[in-house]
């Protein structure tokens, strides 16, 4: 292979504008082959919730431990974020995609043999941090192979996924209670199952090629050329047909470059706002929503996993509707309905938690939902999105660290709080995070909707 000795920065820049400008007929399917990667971390973060019973029941660890098992995966995902992003960007999007599915499928098989819930929570960890980088990996990898606009629409989409994850979870779980499996059993194999649909992602990413856009910035000319040729039916001609030696990208110009322009700096921040508030509100009240029921008396363990079903069902429309309606309303507009409504459905629970209205309280967690899978629809996506390329998938990967840390925290802690201060309490605690997510999209987030950056 052949290297010229100069840079052609102008080269590469009008081959990346280009690029974000423009996209492939396939752009959708690929998209919707990053998305399914969240049916895979659905399975896994929130699976747990719904077995913690019966852990519980088999090991009875202290509720420290017990919290720990639930928040390991959140825990190291926070790491897999950070350096999965990094990755990314330094040995490419493809790579990162391909290992981390197969580090899954192993440690995922590996949580259903653990001996005690120490293994467990070990497990766990190492598990999430798979789960962090691919996620990152994936949203750059969607903007770089989508058009503006119909990027945003798919970038939105994760929540529909994690609904549609959290709902086939319930669904399993149900079918092993209705024919009354061991509760061991039950636990281990809904836990080793996950390693079931990242299998089949992983066979079908096999041929996924890599993004022409990071080739580019890499100078790597000749395969962009290719990849472009295969998914745009293009093959460049504004760049030469050797590689060249593109300068190295410092990841820690990656702040002060997104300070150089008011737009991608404030919608930045926004998204680690947004980010932070939307994981803080579900690891509290929607993910212990099967623990909560339990406790207020609202059904059997058998009944309450059908209303939590029907529940992420109802999520998983919310998650549907909200990225249609983000073109016409923008990513402003579906942020502040969605966290009013958050605010205003966790209000509602704490009254009737307070009340003791177990009637209220469901219709109340449906509404909540509904709220949560708009105003968390486009927290990664706006970051992701404003990113120059070089710096795509370190701003994914911090943007979810936000994401991570306080689903970590919350997850942990929350069950503290409850017997601290009680559900009612704890519930009106959590309603915090919705205003501020409301408050940092009415004062701090410009419409970005369709927003290009090269």
């Amino acid at each position: 292979m052949s290297t010229m000795a100069v840079p052609q920065p102008t080269a590469s820049e009008a081959a990346v504008r280009y690029l974000i400008t423009n996209y492939s007929p396939k752009g959708n399917k690929v998209g919707w082959l990053m998305m399914a990667s969240i049916l895979v971390e659905a399975w896994d973060l929130y699976s747990i919730a719904f077995v913690l019973i019966f852990i519980k029941e088999q090991y009875n660890p202290d509720p420290l431990m017990l919290g720990l098992a639930a928040a390991g995966t959140q825990g190291g995902a926070l790491i897999g974020a950070l350096l999965g992003g990094w990755l990314s960007d330094k040995i490419g999007r493809r790579v990162m995609f391909l290992v981390t599915m197969v580090m899954f499928i192993v440690l995922a098989l590996a949580q259903a043999f653990v001996p005690s819930v120490g293994w467990l929570v070990v497990i766990r960890f190492l598990l999430g941090i798979p789960l962090g980088s691919d996620i990152s990996t994936g949203y750059t990898y969607i903007m770089e192979s989508m058009a503006k606009g119909e990027r945003e629409v798919m970038g939105n989409r994760w929540q529909f996924m994690f609904a549609v994850g959290e709902v086939l979870t319930i669904g399993v779980i149900v079918i092993f209670l209705l024919f009354d499996i061991h509760h061991e059993t039950l636990w281990r194999v809904t836990l080793g199952l996950g390693a079931v649909p990242a299998l089949i992602i992983l066979i079908m990413r096999h041929d996924v090629p890599e993004t022409a856009v990071w080739l580019v910035q890499k100078g790597r000319y000749r395969e962009a050329k290719q990849v472009a040729r295969e998914m745009f039916n293009d093959d460049l001609a504004m760049l030469p047909d050797q590689d060249v030696v593109m300068p190295k990208v410092s990841t820690r110009d990656f702040i002060a470059d997104l300070r150089k322009d008011p737009i991608r700096w404030r919608a930045t921040i926004y998204g680690w706002i947004a980010c932070f508030a939307q994981g803080s509100e579900f690891s509290t009240f929607a993910f212990y929503l099967p623990v909560l029921f339990v406790m207020v008396g609202v059904s059997s363990v058998l009944g309450i996993n059908l209303v939590t079903m029907a529940l992420f069902c109802f999520a998983a429309l919310s998650g549907w509707v909200g990225p249609l309606l983000t073109p016409k309303i923008g990513h402003r507009g579906i942020s502040i309905a969605g966290f009013g409504i958050v605010l205003v459905s966790l209000l509602v629970a704490a009254f009737a938690l307070y009340t003791d209205n177990k009637i209220l309280l469901p219709f109340a967690a449906a509404a909540m939902l509904w709220g949560h899978y708009w105003d968390a629809s486009n927290c990664m996506t706006i970051p992701t999105m404003v990113a120059k390329p070089k710096y795509r998938g370190t701003a994914s990967g911090f943007a979810y660290m936000f994401v991570k840390l306080p689903s970590f925290l919350a997850i942990f802690l929350f069950p503290s709080l409850f017997a601290a201060i009680g559900q009612a309490g704890a519930t009106l605690f959590v309603a915090i995070f919705p205003l501020i997510g409301l408050l940092a999209a009415i004062f701090i987030l410009p419409e970005v909707y369709g927003y290009e950056n090269d």
